[in-house]
């Protein structure tokens, strides 16, 4: 294991900052909020966002396909091969809308339905966190006025279960009853609630040790954080222990159920 990410994964944590300090310019006056068919909120940062990414990993690597959230919900969906990308340009654009800061931006690099590579970026909270397959997860700043740093990034490790018990991270606008009674099995010590994908970068760091998600997510929404917290030594299963996997068209990319953890 290298002490340093890929150049690859270096890149795509420069997009994903380019595209956070975008969607910051929009948040203090984020304009039209318009409803999807999903009935999810949708802005011109979202779109922005995507825009930027799209044409940046078109440079970056020619003639892979990109399933993003904006795209698909037009309909533009592509074919894939074994190699693609998965981008959520607004991930939590309800936390976005409620100006609470806890939204990110996601990219991910699959290969063979598992996330190889991917970046986190929390633009409103200055974090960003990189999972790169066998050379770890990293945590870096992610200054809006600055450059990402890459050569700054420190190592991140999820923990293993503490003594005094688990901290638990739990969505902060889809809380759900089946949660609530899945962690009852668990020696729960304390919950975090956190929007977007910061919840799988909460447990990659040590902050968190169990994220268990009963509601619907999409692939974009979870193929990031994944690969982040994969990086750190964590894992991702559906609730049946089965590893969480991608390129799920004939669901519409929509996810089983899941949990997220630390090390065992």
């Amino acid at each position: 294991m290298t002490s340093k990410m890929s150049p690859l994964a270096g890149e795509l944590g420069r997009i994903a900052h380019d595209a956070g300090r975008l969607i910051l310019k929009h948040y203090a006056n984020v304009g039209e909020v318009r409803t999807k068919a999903d009935s999810s909120p949708v802005t011109r940062a979202d779109e922005e966002a995507e825009a930027l990414i799209l044409e940046r990993l078109a440079r970056l690597e020619p003639g892979v396909p990109v399933v993003a959230e904006e795209s698909v919900a037009k309909g533009h969906v592509p074919k894939l091969g074994a190699r693609f990308f998965l981008v959520d340009p607004l991930d939590g654009t309800k936390e976005f809308l409620q100006k609470n800061g806890e939204f990110t931006v996601n990219i991910a690099l699959i290969e063979h339905g598992r996330p190889v590579a991917g970046v986190v970026i929390a633009p409103a909270k200055a974090r960003a966190f990189v999972g790169d397959g066998s050379n770890g997860a990293f945590e870096l700043a992610a200054p809006e006025d600055l450059p990402l740093e890459v050569d700054a990034a420190q190592r991140i490790r999820a923990r293993r279960p503490p003594s005094d018990g688990l901290v638990a991270v739990v969505s902060r606008t889809h809380r759900d009853t089946k949660t609530e009674q899945y962690l009852e099995a668990y020696p729960v010590a304390g919950m975090v609630a956190a929007g977007s994908s910061l919840k799988f970068c909460l447990v990659a760091t040590g902050e968190a040790d169990l994220y268990p998600r009963h509601g619907t997510t999409m692939e974009w929404d979870t193929a990031a954080g994944q690969a982040v917290l994969e990086a750190a030594g964590g894992s991702v299963t559906t609730l049946e222990g089965i590893p969480l996997i991608y390129g799920k068209t004939d669901r519409g990319f929509i996810n089983p159920h899941f949990v997220a953890r630390g090390l065992p």
